[in-house]
């Protein structure tokens, strides 16, 4: 069996790290998977890149000219957009490669829409985010048109009918239309968007998680990862981090501000000092009450598994997220979490007996957990085993990759049902 992964990048982002977590446990199953990107840092052999200087300038210019072509930028929208409309050479490159199914993962900036009608061999689509069943956006909040034909836009700013969402979602209606797609929804939230959406009503949707390595992401000794970040031994660490995480407002950074400051008022001030990742140090620092670190952006395991089990709790602030790759790391390294009660996350924390779900999206409530598991050692210590078990039982990449085999074992044998 040959399985062919798309994906934007290899290492950079969860569902990068997630898709290559994948590739190994498929790999390990006996399968010929390989990953096709359009943008490689890492150096797996497994891993297929584009070679020439120009192919690789194109992968990193290629999403910044989509949205100067369509005039989109952040100063004129509520979040991230993309009408994927920039021819591609996919079609060439997976008929080179051969596979018997393509696995797409996170291809918003990467494949051009109509480019799907091109693969001529079942396709499976795991959903990271809700761009491939929206007219363009990946959040897309309390916004429901997607279960229609999209149009006036919230994310666009937009109120006209006929708007850059309601004609993407055109061009995907008529390029996916009656396709051989199975979908793979990483939880059961955001399952249940895509059965509803207009595109994917009448697809296969199967419930499958993400995958870890939980020989990678494993706990480590605290002090000796302390000391290797120059962290303090005799403080409570509080750690956030995400790919642009104080910039994303998605990420929740802003409501995380003011948890952190109602955690300095409650007397946790000369006790608590809290940990960034996946952002610099901002010119003009925000005062949280609490002495802060930045370490800026990580993305290799052995970093990210040393730095969770550094910390005492992980907060996950986000304000939507399909399941949530650092807050399912951070526990399988014995550091529960603390996240706001959306999305996919219900399915990774179990309240109060891995983490913590606060009420959406309550500060208050935030600041209630992050000082709930930090002001008892021995309940924290019960809750950091729990969360291991729950990712080691539920998300391991073995049991995940013996789930995906299963899934293309069945397709290939034209076992499809709608």
């Amino acid at each position: 069996m040959k399985i062919l992964f798309l994906n934007n990048a290899d290492i950079e982002g969860g569902a990068a790290r997630g898709a290559t977590r994948l590739l190994e446990g498929i790999r390990a199953q006996g399968a010929d998977a390989r990953l096709c990107v359009q943008r490689k840092f890492g150096n797996s052999p497994f891993v297929i890149g584009p070679h020439t200087f120009l192919g690789k300038a194109m992968g990193f210019a290629r999403p910044t000219l989509e949205q100067a072509i369509f005039n989109i930028s952040p100063r004129k929208t509520h979040g991230p957009f993309s009408p994927s409309f920039i021819p591609d050479g996919l079609p060439s490159k997976v008929a080179e490669i051969g596979p018997d199914i393509v696995h797409l993962h996170w291809v918003a900036n990467m494949m051009r829409l109509e480019t799907l009608r091109r693969f001529i061999v079942p396709v499976v689509w795991t959903m990271h985010d809700s761009w491939a069943f929206t007219g363009g956006c990946y959040i897309p909040s309390d916004c429901t048109r997607y279960q229609d034909e999209c149009g006036r836009c919230p994310v666009l700013g937009s109120c006209r009918k006929n708007d850059l969402s309601h004609r993407v979602w055109r061009r995907k209606q008529k390029a996916w239309n009656s396709l051989n797609l199975t979908i793979v929804a990483p939880s059961r939230w955001i399952g249940d968007c895509a059965k509803a959406s207009s595109l994917f009503h009448s697809s296969r949707i199967e419930v499958i998680p993400n995958a870890i390595d939980v020989e990678r992401y494993k706990p480590l000794d605290k002090r000796m990862a302390r000391e290797i970040y120059s962290l303090p031994h005799d403080k409570k660490l509080v750690l956030f981090g995400a790919k642009s995480a104080t910039k994303d407002r998605n990420k929740g950074f802003h409501l995380l501000a003011r948890a952190l400051q109602e955690l300095s008022d409650s007397g946790w001030r000369d006790s608590v000092e809290v940990v960034f990742f996946g952002s610099s140090e901002p010119e003009q620092q925000q005062n949280f009450g609490l002495k802060t670190h930045y370490l800026g952006w990580l993305s290799d395991d052995i970093s990210l598994a040393l730095l969770y089990s550094a910390a005492d709790v992980f907060v996950f602030p986000s304000l939507q997220e399909s399941l949530g790759y650092t807050a399912m790391e951070s526990m399988a390294c014995n550091t529960p979490c603390v996240a706001f009660r959306q999305g996919g996350v219900p399915d990774l924390i179990d309240h109060q007996q891995n983490g913590y779900l606060a009420h959406p999206f309550e500060p208050s409530d935030l600041a209630r957990g992050i000082a709930w598991i930090l002001e008892d050692n021995e309940r924290r210590s019960a809750l950091a085993v729990r969360a291991r078990q729950k990712v080691v039982q539920e998300f391991a990449v073995k049991k995940i990759a013996e789930q995906h085999m299963a899934l293309y074992r069945e397709i290939l044998r034209g076992n499809v049902r709608a």
